[in-house]
C-alpha cells in the first residue's frame, strides 16, 4: 500500500481550495487559492472569510455564498453557486473593489458523529469568460454583438434561475427537517405518555385484581371489606383516567368558552369549599379580572392548593396582584422546596418526588401538568419562582382589556 501525503496533494492541486471551519473562518488554503485571491495564507488563516474579503453590501454575492455555506452546515450535503458576481478588494488598494465572477462548490467534511467538522471551499473564477464576451461585443460586428449579448443574457438568466431553484430547495429541506423533528418529538411524547400511563394504571389495577382473586378463593374473607377496598382502587383508576382525559383535551388546543373571571372572588370561593390541614394566609388585590373558564381556573387553583398543602409544614399562602398587564396568582408553602434541577420535571406527567410519594402515596402526579396546561390554554404561564425557603408557584395570566378608559362614562 502506497502512503499518500494528503497535505502535499492539497498544496499541489491546480484547483483553488480552502478549508473553512463551521464558524466560517479559514483553517487552510492551498497555493492556487492564494494566487487566485491575491492573498497570502497568513492574511487568511484564522480570519472570518467574509471579513477577509468584504464586498459591496448592496451586492448579492455575500448573501448567496453565505447561504450556500450555511446550507452545507445544516444538511451535510455539498452545495454549488454558479456564475456568482462577488467583487473583492484589489491587493494593496483598500476599498477599491474589482469586478469578479465565480463558480463556487462547498463540500462538507464529516466527523465520526456525522456532524460537519470542516468545509472544503473550491472556487473557479469565470471573470475572463465574461470579459471575453464583452470584448467580442465591443469589437465585433453588429450581428456578433447581438449574438454575444443574447448568450450573456441567457447565461445570467439561467444562472439566476438555478440559484432561485437552489434557494427554494434549501427552504423546502429546512421545512422538511423541521416537520420531521416535530413528528419525532410527538412520537416520543406519545410513547412516553403511553409508558407512563401503563405504569401508573398498573398499581390500582393489580390491587383490584388481587382483592377480587382473594374474595373468590377464600370463602371466609370479609366480602364487604374487599368490596370497599376494590371501590377505592376503582376510584383511583377513575381519577387517573379523568385527569388523562382533561390533559388530552387541553393538549388538543380545543377552544374554551371564556367569560370575565374575578380572580379574587374565585380564590375566596375555592377556599370556602376547601378544608386545608394547614393554615392558609390570603393576600388578594380586588378587581383583578381575566377572560377565562371559571371551571378550569378553579381546577388550576385547586391543584396548586392541594400541592402546597401536601408539602407545607405549617402554612400555605395565596396572593393575587396585577403587574404590567398581567394577573399574578401565587401559591406558596413552607415545605422543603424543590431543587432547581427538578423545577421543570414536576410539570411532567406522573412525575412525583420521593417526599410527595411518602406524604400522598395515592397521588396521580398529574395535578401540576394539568395546572400548567390550563394556564397555557388561557395564554398564560405557570412556573416555580425563587424564594428563601419552601416552594412558590406563580401563575401569570393576561388581564381582561378594559372596556373604557378611566374617566369615561357609558352613555345614559
Amino acid at each position: 500500500m502506497v502512503g499518500v501525503d494528503y497535505s502535499a496533494v492539497f498544496e499541489a492541486m491546480p484547483v483553488a481550495c480552502a478549508i473553512l471551519t463551521p464558524n466560517l473562518e479559514f483553517a487552510a488554503t492551498n497555493c492556487a487559492y492564494e494566487r487566485l485571491l491575491g492573498r497570502s495564507r497568513e492574511q487568511m488563516v484564522g480570519r472570518d472569510a467574509f471579513l477577509t474579503f468584504p464586498e459591496d453590501p448592496a451586492a448579492r454575492g455575500t448573501s448567496e455564498i453565505r447561504a450556500s455555506l450555511e446550507q452545507v452546515l445544516a444538511t451535510g450535503e455539498p452545495d454549488m453557486v454558479t456564475l456568482q458576481r462577488y467583487d473583492i478588494e484589489m491587493p494593496g488598494q483598500p476599498g477599491e473593489l474589482q469586478e469578479r465572477y465565480w463558480n463556487v462548490v462547498n463540500s462538507p467534511v464529516l466527523g465520526p458523529d456525522g456532524e460537519v467538522k470542516l468545509i472544503v471551499n473550491r472556487v473557479e473564477e469565470v471573470t475572463s469568460f465574461i470579459e471575453t464576451l464583452r470584448r467580442a461585443e465591443a469589437h465585433g460586428q453588429e450581428t456578433v454583438s447581438v449574438g454575444v449579448k443574447a448568450i450573456e443574457a441567457e447565461l445570467f438568466v439561467r444562472a439566476r434561475e438555478l440559484q432561485d431553484v437552489n434557494l427554494q430547495l434549501r427552504r423546502a429541506q429546512v421545512r422538511e427537517r423541521k416537520v420531521a423533528a416535530q413528528l419525532r418529538e410527538a412520537l416520543l411524547h406519545q410513547q412516553q405518555a403511553v409508558a407512563d400511563t401503563s405504569h401508573d394504571l398498573r398499581g390500582p389495577l393489580t390491587g383490584l385484581q388481587t382483592r377480587l382473586q382473594l374474595a373468590l378463593s377464600d370463602p371466609e374473607v370479609d366480602s364487604r371489606h374487599v368490596l370497599h377496598a376494590a371501590l377505592h382502587d376503582a376510584d383511583q383508576l377513575g381519577d387517573i383516567v379523568a385527569d388523562l382525559l382533561e390533559l388530552a383535551r387541553l393538549e388538543a388546543d380545543v377552544p374554551i368558552l371564556t367569560e370575565p373571571v374575578d380572580l379574587a372572588r374565585l380564590v375566596e370561593q375555592n377556599l370556602a369549599d376547601h378544608h386545608p390541614s394547614v393554615t392558609v394566609t390570603v393576600r388578594l388585590e380586588p378587581g383583578v379580572v381575566v377572560d377565562g373558564s371559571p371551571v378550569r381556573l378553579s381546577r388550576l387553583l385547586g391543584n396548586l392548593l392541594t400541592n402546597a398543602e401536601r408539602h407545607a409544614r405549617t402554612y400555605a399562602e395565596v396572593s393575587l396582584a396585577s403587574r404590567g398587564g398581567e394577573a399574578v396568582l401565587e401559591v406558596a408553602d413552607d415545605g422543603p422546596g424543590i431543587p432547581a434541577a427538578e423545577r421543570e420535571a414536576v410539570f411532567q406527567r406522573f412525575y412525583r418526588r420521593a417526599d410527595a410519594r411518602r406524604s400522598d402515596p395515592e397521588g396521580t402526579g398529574l395535578g401540576l401538568p394539568i395546572a400548567r396546561q390550563i394556564a397555557q390554554a388561557h395564554g398564560g404561564t405557570l412556573r416555580i419562582v425563587d424564594q428563601p425557603s419552601g416552594t412558590r408557584m406563580s401563575v401569570r395570566l393576561p388581564l381582561r382589556p378594559t372596556e373604557q378608559a378611566p374617566g369615561e362614562h357609558a352613555p345614559s
